[in-house]
């Protein structure tokens, strides 16, 4: 796996289809908050999107990512007052809500839901609005994913909701990395498009177990030492063997929530000698003891 896949498989990251949305002439809705990660896609005509005071223009086959648990406006006319979304979406048959006169905007969506470490590990290094314009060339896979998304919506057969529903996270994936090509980043978002650190990265995801030193990573890099100890703490915010220790803590605090496995042995799996010390390095990031956490935490 690579760091990417690594995090959206920690988090649980799983994908559901929402009721679309067609609409005509002058109208405006209000939707609440979503509880995880929303996006958006127009399949036919256009609209604004307003979230946090923004206005973003929406044409035909765009689509957006809100990683924020905040309110947002669809609308056709920027001067109407929005109605609440959940009455009208209350009503909705054949898998789409019927909002204003006529059927001049088509809209399809989903949501994404992640474990509890989402926000500390992924959404609160992303933008509140991740806005993927047709007509681009980094729009053509993510228009492609959602084309098949709205194949299986209109002519569904057999599975087409569990297949909708993984392209949507395929999508998901698609916007991220799309994302990652166009806009800087720190931490260990940014470090995954650095060309230096971003192979020491990788190899430290592939293989969290192993005894690695800053001298094999910078082997790995093909640079110096010293050169992979700053660039890795410049770009990601902390050492290389810090964030190890990071990942390894966040690897053992996935498997106490969810397993049966004895400290002892998640110990070794990911890559601690000893049950004592993987609770020393568990108590100096957390807080906590292991067996503390997994009472606190299943």
């Amino acid at each position: 796996m690579d760091p990417l896949e690594d995090v959206l498989s920690l988090l649980g990251t799983s994908s559901r289809l929402s009721t679309g949305m067609i609409a005509g002439g002058r109208w405006a809705v209000r939707f609440e908050p979503p509880a995880g990660a929303k996006f958006n896609s127009v399949r036919r005509g256009q609209c604004f999107l307003i979230v946090d005071g923004d206005v973003i223009t929406l044409n035909e086959g765009d689509c957006f990512l809100l990683t924020r648990p905040v309110a947002f406006t669809l609308a056709s006319d920027l001067a109407l007052p929005a109605e609440p979304a959940q009455p009208i979406f209350a009503t909705a048959t054949g898998g789409f809500a019927h909002v204003g006169d006529g059927d001049g905007l088509l809209l399809i969506g989903g949501a994404f839901t992640f474990g509890d470490r989402a926000r500390t590990l992924l959404l609160d290094a992303l933008p509140t609005v991740i806005h993927v314009p047709a007509g681009t060339a980094e729009a053509a896979a993510v228009g492609r994913a959602l084309g098949e998304i709205d194949a299986e919506l209109r002519h569904p057969a057999m599975g087409s909701t569990l297949i909708a529903e993984h392209l949507a996270t395929v999508m998901l994936i698609l916007v991220l990395r799309l994302h990652l090509a166009r806009e800087k980043h720190s931490g260990w978002l940014g470090g995954l498009t650095d060309p230096v650190v971003a192979p020491a990265l990788k190899a430290l995801h592939a293989r969290p177990q192993q005894a690695w030193t800053v001298e094999e990573l910078a082997r790995v890099s093909a640079v110096s030492r010293s050169t992979l100890a700053a660039r890795f703490k410049s770009v990601v915010g902390v050492g290389p063997l810090e964030y190890l220790t990071g990942w390894r803590i966040e690897l053992a605090s996935d498997r106490l929530r969810r397993g049966t496995d004895t400290v002892a042995t998640i110990a070794h799996a990911v890559g601690y000698g000893s049950e004592s010390a993987l609770s020393n390095a568990f108590k100096r990031v957390t807080g906590s003891s292991p067996r503390d956490y997994r009472r606190a935490n299943r």
